[in-house]
């Protein structure tokens, strides 16, 4: 298992946030990115995850495709797991990677793509 400091991870999300395209970064509004070390349990069991499922990051939040205008939601949540991505990865190259990855696929969500989408994306 590849390891590394929560401050060298935390510069990781930033810089993956950095390297999405301008539009995007600018149209991220009112959404805190933040890391924890692994999911909760009330997480995992929102999203129904078996116990051999692994979960790198998750959007918590209304989508700005369902919010038709409305402003009045609070704050939206994007986080990163780290544990799942460290034990996953192999160098820091992969991590790297994999985080540039998972804050892409959450920063989808919160436009409103779903699963499907963003694979369809992918390919």
């Amino acid at each position: 298992m590849f390891t590394i400091s929560d401050e060298a991870f935390a510069d990781l999300i930033d810089q993956s946030f950095d390297e999405l395209p301008k539009e995007h970064r600018k149209a991220v509004k009112n959404v805190a990115i933040v890391y924890a070390e692994d999911p909760t349990e009330d997480q995992r069991e929102q999203l129904r995850l078996a116990c051999n499922q692994t979960l790198y990051g998750l959007y918590e939040g209304v989508p700005l495709a369902r919010r038709q205008g409305v402003t009045a939601y609070p704050p939206d949540k994007i986080t990163i797991f780290k544990g799942p991505l460290q034990r996953d990865a192999v160098d820091y190259a992969d991590l790297r990677r994999k985080v540039h990855h998972t804050l892409w696929h959450e920063v989808a969500h919160y436009f409103g793509l779903n699963h499907t989408q963003i694979h369809e994306l992918e390919r």
